[in-house]
């Protein structure tokens, strides 16, 4: 061996180092600074643009443009992870109007949401109709990996507060209703604006077959999973053994056979945590499962968050005004002014309604969802697209991750006081 190799930096041993390190200052500056748990993600992106920065060559071997098959697949299991995890995070389903918020949120505010990110991106950035329709789609869903901070507690903890609970139900549904919009930008831009051509067969596939076949097999699977892990055995039940991996299992399974049978698996992960979690509901086995399913989600979130910010110096150059307009848009005027118009006449004070209207935090779901589309169509303007979803989520961070928990908290406190009650033990509907 020659000597000058002895000591041959290999980059994917020095990418290991600054992922390593990023990850662990991330996490432990914010201690000299606040005495709440940090707001870590920001500081996780920032982290990688600064490491990465100096190794010759990586962001180029990262970048999603070139490589997006690894932002898909990453994504794609931190997502599910995340949206087990949240539909096991929920003690108490409780009534219609408990659900209202979020079924405004999702059959209302999301689609707008949609609607008013194409506009901009055809009429501002002068994009194609299927492209403005696609960066919509991809930019539409609340993330259920970032948004833990807005979110209800771990499960069999109770005291679900309606600001909690519909910021939850949302990040946990609307992943899997915004695959619709994004298939209908793929049908355009393949077969053009020809409704008459394709429509029905969007409608009954995409739309009705495809979240009909997620909600039956996640309440199926879930349900399945639920009597292998506390009923049958009777009296050897393998939650007895306590062991966390088992939620891994049960979400890979779910999600897989899912996608099979052509359904939206990121659905079906959702309604599978929310089944399972009403089998034995008051096991702490449940806190167990969940435990798991957090660390693996930050491990992965954090990792990705990382990444975006190695590439952010080799993908911000190539965007524009209109794209950071749209972006901007998006965080502090669409979402919030369609948010609060959408939750008019439901149960949510003013300040709890403002809340949900803003904190509509954006994350790794746009990731998932522009690797897919890069795969399926080529678009002309790709690294701008990957741009904007990167600075979305750097500017979600920042603007929503210094700020949720604390609002949050303040505004769900006061609803309680003014309501005259404090945290109830949890109550499970089975």
């Amino acid at each position: 061996m020659q000597s000058e190799s002895f000591f041959g930096l290999d980059p994917y041993h020095v990418a290991m180092v600054a992922i390593g390190a990023g990850m662990i200052l991330a996490y432990w500056i914010p201690r000299f600074l606040s005495g709440r748990e940090p707001a870590a993600s920001a500081l996780l992106i920032l982290s990688g643009a600064l490491a990465f920065s100096w190794i010759p060559g990586m962001p180029a071997v990262i970048d999603p443009r070139t490589q997006p098959r690894i932002w898909e697949l990453t994504s794609e299991l931190a997502v599910i992870v995340a949206l087990f995890g949240t539909g096991l995070r929920i003690d108490n389903l409780s009534s219609y109007r408990k659900w209202q918020p979020t079924v405004r949120l999702l059959a209302v505010v999301m689609p707008l949401t949609i609607a008013a990110v194409a506009l901009l991106g055809w009429l501002l950035a002068g994009m194609t109709l299927a492209g403005a329709l696609l960066l919509g789609a991809v930019l539409a869903p609340t993330d259920p990996v970032l948004a833990g901070d807005v979110q209800v507690g771990p499960p069999t903890e109770g005291g679900e507060h309606p600001v909690r609970f519909s910021l939850t139900a949302e990040a946990g549904l609307n992943d899997g209703l915004t695959f619709p919009f994004v298939y209908l930008g793929l049908i355009i831009a393949a077969e053009g604006f020809a409704p008459e051509a394709w429509g029905l067969r969007w409608l009954a596939l995409d739309v009705f077959y495809r979240i009909i076949v997620g909600l039956v097999a996640g309440a199926g699977l879930g349900w399945l999973i639920g009597r292998i892990l506390f009923v049958v055995p009777r009296g050897n039940a393998l939650a007895d053994t306590g062991s966390g991996v088992l939620a891994l299992a049960g979400i890979l399974l779910c999600y897989g056979a899912t996608e099979l049978i052509e359904g939206y698996g990121f659905i079906a992960a959702f309604v599978a945590g929310l089944v399972l979690r009403r089998a034995e509901a008051r096991h702490e086995f449940h806190v167990t499962l969940h435990s798991f399913t957090q660390a693996i989600e930050h491990a992965l979130t954090s990792v990705i968050l990382i990444l975006i910010g190695s590439v952010l110096p080799v993908l911000l150059p190539v965007l524009d005004w209109q794209h950071i307009a749209i972006s901007l848009a998006l965080l502090l005027v669409i979402r919030p002014a369609v948010g609060w118009l959408g939750l008019a006449g439901t149960q949510l004070l003013s300040g709890e309604r403002m809340v949900v209207a803003v904190f509509g935090i954006r994350g790794i779901g746009s990731i998932y969802y522009l690797a897919y589309a890069a795969a399926h169509i080529e678009f002309l303007n790709e690294g701008q697209l990957w741009a904007t979803i990167a600075l979305t989520i750097t500017l979600s961070t920042i603007i929503h991750g210094l700020t949720a928990g604390a609002v949050v908290e303040r505004v769900t406190r006061d609803g309680q006081l003014a309501a005259g009650h404090n945290k109830q033990p949890a109550e499970v509907e089975r």
